[in-house]
């Protein structure tokens, strides 16, 4: 009897860490759902994934600056998908083009990093918790950054004094914190949760975008973020935060209870959870 293949989403998979992370779990023979905001490049995606001989792929079309694109990327997947055991929280933004960072706003006004970033993996795991608790064990990788700094709970929205690196910076701590905290609601025997920082200045597009060259292959993030999606080492492991493959202190706002506690707050009201 053939064992069912693992099923595994992995948002903003069109380019970059997410894309060469699809192509890598396709062939340790994970069916791989491919999310992109660009139908066309879902599409051409979801053929590259196909040719590494994995389970079929299937392709799903979204634009997280839209909360409400969001859920119905969500109930797409629990109506057409009868299991899911893994989320990876990839998509993302990075601060934008140096020398030309300005701040931008989701359809939902929000700060546009801090909706891309982090409501809407805040959102989508919220959502996608029955299907992966039913599909136990089952694990949710954020994919956050090594640079992370607080978020001013008084301007979140970076309304005074806008910078593109704090933008991201505060995108990346609050992924973290909401692992945390998401951790201590789970129990690791169905769903754990852990976040990583896969490399730094690694061959991406925010890389390029935003320093101009890269430093390190994107390898090494595949390698370290597909670890934590397929490593029977890693059963039960949760609410850890890893540089690389090496568990690793996050920022300390992240760690502080009162602190993860009044932005979490925060993050649902925004999000609407």
């Amino acid at each position: 009897m053939t064992a069912t293949p693992r099923t595994v989403l992995v948002t903003g998979a069109t380019d970059g860490l997410g894309r060469a992370l699809a192509e890598t779990l396709a062939t340790e023979g994970v069916r791989v759902l491919v999310h992109g905001r660009d139908p066309d490049r879902v599409a051409a995606t979801v053929d590259a994934v196909a040719e590494g001989g994995g389970p079929e792929p299937a392709g799903y079309v979204a634009d997280f600056a839209a909360l409400g694109e969001v859920r119905r990327l969500a109930a797409e997947v629990r109506g057409e998908q009868p299991r899911l055991d893994a989320l990876v929280n990839n998509a993302g933004i990075g601060p934008g083009p140096a020398g030309a960072q300005r701040r931008e706003t989701s359809a939902d006004g929000h700060e546009l990093r801090l909706q891309v970033n982090h409501l809407a993996a805040h959102l989508l795991t919220r959502e996608l918790l029955p299907l992966l608790r039913a599909s136990a064990p089952a694990r949710i990788v954020h994919v956050a950054s090594g640079a992370q700094q607080p978020v001013d709970l008084a301007d979140p929205m970076l309304e005074r004094g806008y910078d593109g690196a704090r933008a991201y910076a505060q995108s990346k701590l609050a992924m973290v914190a909401d692992v945390l905290d998401l951790a201590e609601e789970l129990d690791p025997a169905e769903v754990t949760v852990n976040a990583l920082h896969p490399g730094s200045l690694m061959d991406t597009k925010i890389v390029r975008e935003s320093f101009g060259t890269a430093q390190r292959p994107i390898d090494e993030g595949v390698a370290a973020t597909a670890r934590l999606v397929l490593d029977d080492d890693l059963a039960g492991v949760t609410g850890r935060y890893f540089n690389g493959t090496a568990e690793a202190a996050p920022a300390a706002e992240a760690r502080d209870p009162e602190a993860r506690a009044a932005l979490l707050a925060l993050t649902r009201e925004l999000a609407g959870t």
